[in-house]
């Protein structure tokens, strides 16, 4: 082993780490412009209020966490608006999502943000845990990407390593659809290493509201 001039070994190099980067995903607190397909049931009021809500449940609990970076991609560009519509989002940084469908935002944000692991979440997951983004982290140190399913055949998370990013995940993706999920692993094609994470709920209408509902209330004592 070769010795420093103290008759010290070297000291050995230190991996380098990157950032971990959680992004929260959401559209500006605009009253009709926000879960529309809960707004048709419910009204244009209840629905930003939960949007509001959502937002501001998922700001709290993964903001200033220790184990990654959060960041804020709202569209559309402009947004920004009357301080107090926005919950408090002290010390996160916010992005801009640019033009175009859910899949070239989103794969935009992939490649614009500093090196590391990424991770994707939707603001309108109210069961979503920091639990579930540690796991899908812990998986993007084996995986190349990982997804936590929805119900109706999309997900409410996705995550990619970086390392090598898959080639447009995104392309051709029929979002809002039962399909959306398939589409976007077909894209990843079969040498990617894919990781799962818990199955939750996003709550786009009113029945997916309601069951929302019904599991807080049995939660309660």
């Amino acid at each position: 082993m070769k010795r420093h001039p103290s008759g010290k070994p070297p000291p050995k190099k230190r991996r380098r780490e990157f950032a971990r980067h959680l992004v929260l995903f959401t559209r500006a607190p605009r009253l009709g412009r926000v879960k529309r397909r809960l707004a048709a049931s419910l009204g244009a009021i209840a629905a930003l209020r939960f949007h509001r809500a959502a937002m501001a449940t998922a700001l709290a609990r993964f903001g200033r966490h220790p184990s990654f970076r959060l960041w804020l991609a709202v569209t559309p560009d402009d947004a920004g608006g009357i301080a107090s519509a926005w919950p408090r989002a002290k010390g996160v940084a916010r992005l801009r999502q640019g033009p175009g469908d859910l899949g070239r935002r989103m794969g935009r944000v992939v490649r614009v943000l500093p090196p590391g692991p990424v991770v994707i979440v939707g603001s309108d997951i109210p069961e979503a845990r920091v639990g579930d983004v540690r796991d899908a982290f812990r998986a993007l140190t084996r995986f190349d990407a990982v997804f936590g399913a929805a119900g109706d055949g999309g997900y409410w998370l996705v995550g990619f390593r970086r390392v090598v990013l898959p080639f447009r995940p995104f392309r051709n993706v029929r979002w809002s659809s039962a399909h959306a999920l398939q589409d976007t692993l077909r894209n990843l094609g079969p040498c990617s290493r894919v990781a799962r994470v818990a199955t939750r709920e996003d709550v786009d209408d009113e029945r997916s509201f309601r069951r929302w509902r019904e599991r807080e209330k049995r939660k309660q004592p």
